[in-house]
């Protein structure tokens, strides 16, 4: 029987979220380098539109409904899902690293005295052994982890790791299985509250498909002004770097990287970024990357589609014009 690769799918508001569909594109590709299956699994209630969606892109979709799992709690998702892996008995349990899951994963490996790898970068096959790459030290170090003892292995991966562009859809639709789970309304401790919003003034850089960011080499406050004309030629989220954030030159809201947002746009335009490892690490899912840098050996140009060696106020300017003239 082939190993089976189960990917827990996260919802909300009635909609799959966006980091369900990059955890199962990790789940398509490890299947593929260890010859497995893949499976999802939905907790909660009214699941029946969700499951659909899924079938297409898995071999089976699993589904726990209770009242109990209406809304989330840690305590429920955990014994529901535990209930789920000693019936399925797959050989990886893989999430994306949202908040909801760094909430109630670790919780489910240790009732199943099992550890997780979590916030994971990417994956390799090394005789017929999966290796998954973590960074530790705040970023300055990638580690490489392998899974000892018995399965199940509980992985996670970090927001944009896998793209969900990139899953595989078949041309029919795979059975959807209801999971029998008892679950007993004692056992769940926590109550749900009302959901946390984001301030108004807050923007959500992980929704937006085009995003300008600026670096150092935008050298004074009152240059943003030029970003600023060049995202609103685009239609464009404004975003930055750490320093221009620390700086107080933009809010905080607007920094990618590791201490900021993970964003994955269809297009990244860095101005005056010299590419740190941290803040690569927020914004390496973007689809295409078109960086201007006068330093021909920044970093930033190692994970760039398209780069330009020269100074950003003598290559933004004619760009801007040029966009103006092609959007009429």
């Amino acid at each position: 029987m082939p190993d089976l690769f189960l990917v827990f799918a996260e919802h909300q508001g009635g909609k799959l979220t966006r980091a369900t569909w990059e955890a199962l594109a990790a789940g398509q590709q490890m299947a593929r380098s260890a010859g497995g299956a893949v499976r999802a699994v939905l907790l909660g209630s009214n699941l029946a539109p969700l499951a659909a969606e899924l079938a297409a892109a898995v071999e089976q979709v699993l589904t726990v409904e209770s009242p109990l799992l209406a809304e989330y709690t840690a305590d429920g998702y955990a014994l529901a899902l535990r209930a789920v892996i000693e019936q399925q008995k797959p050989r990886f349990v893989i999430f994306s690293h949202t908040y909801q899951v760094r909430d109630f994963a670790p919780k489910l490996a240790a009732m199943l005295q099992r550890g997780l790898v979590s916030d994971c970068l990417t994956y390799r096959n090394e005789n017929d052994k999966l290796i998954f790459v973590r960074q530790v030290f705040q970023g300055k170090f990638c580690a490489d982890v392998e899974c000892a003892g018995d399965a199940p292995y509980f992985v996670s991966f970090q927001a944009a790791a896998f793209r969900e562009d990139s899953v595989e859809r078949g041309p029919s639709a795979a059975p959807i299985t209801p999971v029998a789970v008892e679950l007993a309304a004692g056992a769940i401790r926590a109550k749900p509250g009302e959901r946390f919003r984001e301030a108004k003034q807050a923007v959500d850089l992980t929704q937006a498909g085009l995003i300008v960011a600026v670096g150092r080499g935008i050298k004074a406050p009152e240059n943003l002004d030029l970003a600023m004309k060049l995202a609103e030629a685009l239609g464009a989220e404004l975003a930055a770097s750490r320093p221009i954030c620390d700086s107080g030159w933009l809010p905080m809201d607007r920094q990618v990287g590791s201490s900021g947002q993970t964003v994955a746009p269809k297009l990244y335009l860095a101005l005056g970024i010299s590419g740190a490892i941290q803040h690569i690490v927020g914004m390496k899912g973007a689809h295409t990357v078109v960086a201007i840098n006068k330093d021909k050996e920044a970093p930033i140009f190692e994970v760039a589609t398209y780069g330009i060696v020269g100074d950003l106020f003598e290559v933004v300017p004619p760009l801007i014009e040029e966009i103006k003239k092609v959007k009429g």
